[in-house]
C-alpha cells in the first residue's frame, strides 16, 4: 500500500506543474511540420476531410494563445499553492519554479510531507512514507520524465530547440493530437483545442508499483495572469483508470524573488 501510495504522490506532484485521452495509433503518422494526407481519395458520394494545419503553425497559435512570447518571456518564476483531492481528502500543496533552474513541489499528507524537486543537473525527493525521510537523489528515469518542469513555457512552445520532435497525429474529436518526444526519448501528448489553441489535455506513461500506467492530465479553468499569460486552474489526473485526483489552484505569483537555494538537495 505504501508503494501504491507513493506512485500516486509521484504523479500528483508532477501534475501539478502547470507546463502537464489515451493514446490511438495511426496507420501513416504525418512527418514532423506536414500536412497528413488521406489514406484514400474522396469518391463522388464523399467528401474530403479539410487537410489539417501544419505542425508550426498549430505551435504558433498555440504560443499566442498563451500570450504570447513577450508574456511567456516576462515570466522568470512561478509560485503556486494548490488542493490535491484525493482518496476523498484535500491535501495542500506548493510549487515553485525558476525559469530553466529549478523545480520544487511540496505536498503534505497525513501529517508528512512529500517533496520532488528537479533541477537543471539533477533532481531529489524526500518520501517519509517509504521510509525515505531525507533527501534521496532521484532515479534517472523519473529525472528524465520531470526535468522539463523547470521551464515556464510548456515543452510544445520551443521544441526544436529543446531537441524534441513533433508529429501532428491528426484529430482527437475538436483537438488536434501531437506527439512530443523529447530528446531524451520520452513521448507525451497532447491535445491541443483547434479552437482556443490551448492544451486541454496530456498524456503519458508513468510508473506505480513498479507497473507502467498510462497518466492523462486534463486541464482547465484557464486564466489570464497580470502578465497576460493564460495558465489552467483545474487539472483532473487519472491513472489508467484505476486511480484518479484532482487538483484546484488556489493561488498563483509571478516573477516572486526566489532564492535559487530552495533548490539544492539538504546534506
Amino acid at each position: 500500500m505504501k508503494n501504491f501510495i507513493h506512485g500516486i504522490l509521484v504523479v500528483s506532484a508532477l501534475a501539478s506543474a502547470v507546463s502537464l485521452s489515451a493514446q490511438a495509433t495511426p496507420a501513416t503518422p504525418a512527418a514532423p511540420g506536414t500536412q497528413a494526407t488521406p489514406s484514400a481519395p474522396a469518391t463522388p458520394s464523399t467528401q474530403a476531410a479539410p487537410a489539417l494545419p501544419a505542425v508550426d503553425d498549430i505551435v504558433s497559435k498555440h504560443v499566442e494563445a498563451l500570450g504570447g512570447k513577450d508574456a511567456i518571456n516576462k515570466v522568470k518564476s512561478v509560485y503556486m499553492e494548490s488542493s490535491i483531492n484525493m482518496m476523498g481528502a484535500d491535501n495542500p500543496s506548493s510549487t515553485t519554479i525558476v525559469d530553466g533552474v529549478g523545480f520544487k513541489n511540496e505536498m503534505e499528507f497525513n501529517g508528512t510531507k512529500i517533496v520532488q524537486t528537479f533541477t537543471d543537473k539533477g533532481g531529489w525527493m524526500i518520501n517519509p512514507m517509504t521510509g525515505a525521510s531525507t533527501a534521496t537523489p532521484m532515479p534517472d528515469d523519473v529525472y528524465n520524465a520531470g526535468k522539463a518542469q523547470i521551464n515556464v513555457a510548456d515543452p510544445l512552445c520551443d521544441y526544436a530547440a529543446k531537441g524534441s520532435k513533433l508529429e501532428l497525429m491528426g484529430k482527437d474529436g475538436t483537438a488536434y493530437k501531437l506527439k512530443l518526444t523529447s530528446k531524451d526519448k520520452i513521448e507525451t501528448v497532447y491535445l491541443v483545442d483547434s479552437t482556443s489553441y490551448l492544451v486541454t489535455s496530456v498524456a503519458a506513461k508513468g510508473k506505480m508499483q513498479d507497473q507502467d500506467v498510462d497518466i492523462t492530465t486534463k486541464l482547465g479553468d484557464y486564466r489570464k495572469t497580470e502578465l497576460g499569460l493564460m495558465m489552467p486552474y483545474a487539472l483532473d489526473v487519472d491513472l489508467g483508470g484505476q486511480f484518479s485526483l484532482t487538483i484546484a489552484v488556489k493561488k498563483v505569483e509571478l516573477n516572486k524573488e526566489i532564492d535559487p537555494a530552495v533548490f539544492a538537495m539538504p546534506k
